[in-house]
């Protein structure tokens, strides 16, 4: 049976300025009832937990201090027996929301039964729209993420959904870990994230999953803030972990070239 109301995880691993902002903007338009955010806090080295847990104060947020830092997905997934909502938002630390969005994707979703995970368009804090929204992940494609530009922006392109109509509801097989939707209910029963990931790759798995139970949309018509931090490629260790849970995402799901 479906639970009642909304709750929302943000994963913290150093930054918590950043974080209690993302926090504290979410706290302030969510209207739901109840409403539920965790902060899970991923064994950070610089005292983010208890940091965070004196920016962020209001009662309907949980600060979780993890003693090992689990990855993207495991972090997320230490709430999963503390769910009792109908719908669960994964965030990123670095979202800003100027509106009760979560509340509005609730909504839309409630119309729309058939659709079990969904996420909204993102910008950049300057405006710019984020190319998010994915095709199933192809080694063109995710090469082409790699090496941006030149012979192969045509992969690049066709990878992130820019040769379709954005600005309608989009059936989409790649869902950004940054800000989704997912029933709480198809959340618990999947068993949440792949924990065999731990970064990098989790939420295309994640996606493959939802699929699976129903529909996967992109929402244009609601919007959030994202400052999409991303690490270097050509940084050795995060190169590494990248290719291991693209081998692990290939295994799983299918290999295929474009």
């Amino acid at each position: 049976m479906a639970g009642q109301g909304v709750s929302a995880s943000i994963v913290v691993y150093g930054g918590w300025q950043e974080a209690a902002a993302a926090a504290n903007s979410v706290l302030r338009y969510t209207q739901a009832q109840p409403f539920s955010l965790y902060l899970i806090d991923n064994a950070s080295p610089d005292g983010s937990a208890r940091q965070l847990g004196e920016a962020v104060t209001d009662p309907r947020a949980e600060l979780i201090a993890l003693p090992a830092n689990r990855g993207f997905g495991g972090g997320h997934n230490a709430v999963l027996s503390r769910l009792s909502s109908r719908y669960h938002f994964v965030l990123n630390p670095d979202i800003l929301i100027e509106e009760d969005v979560l509340g509005a994707i609730c909504g839309w979703m409630d119309a729309h039964p058939d659709v079990v995970m969904a996420t909204p368009q993102l910008y950049f804090p300057d405006g710019r729209i984020q190319h998010l929204p994915r095709r199933k992940p192809n080694l063109m494609g995710l090469l082409a993420r790699q090496l941006p530009g030149g012979a192969l922006e045509r992969y690049n392109r066709h990878y992130t959904m820019q040769d379709e109509d954005l600005t309608e509801v989009q059936d989409i097989q790649f869902c950004t870990g940054s800000f989704f939707c997912i029933r709480t209910e198809v959340f618990r029963e999947m068993g949440g994230f792949d924990e065999g990931y731990f970064m990098y790759v989790e939420d295309a798995d994640i996606t493959q999953k939802a699929l699976q139970y129903g529909r996967v949309c992109l929402l244009p018509q609601f919007r959030a803030i994202h400052a999409w931090h991303r690490t270097p490629a050509h940084r050795g260790s995060h190169f590494m972990m990248q290719l291991k849970s693209m081998g692990r995402y290939f295994r799983k799901w299918g290999f295929a070239l474009k």
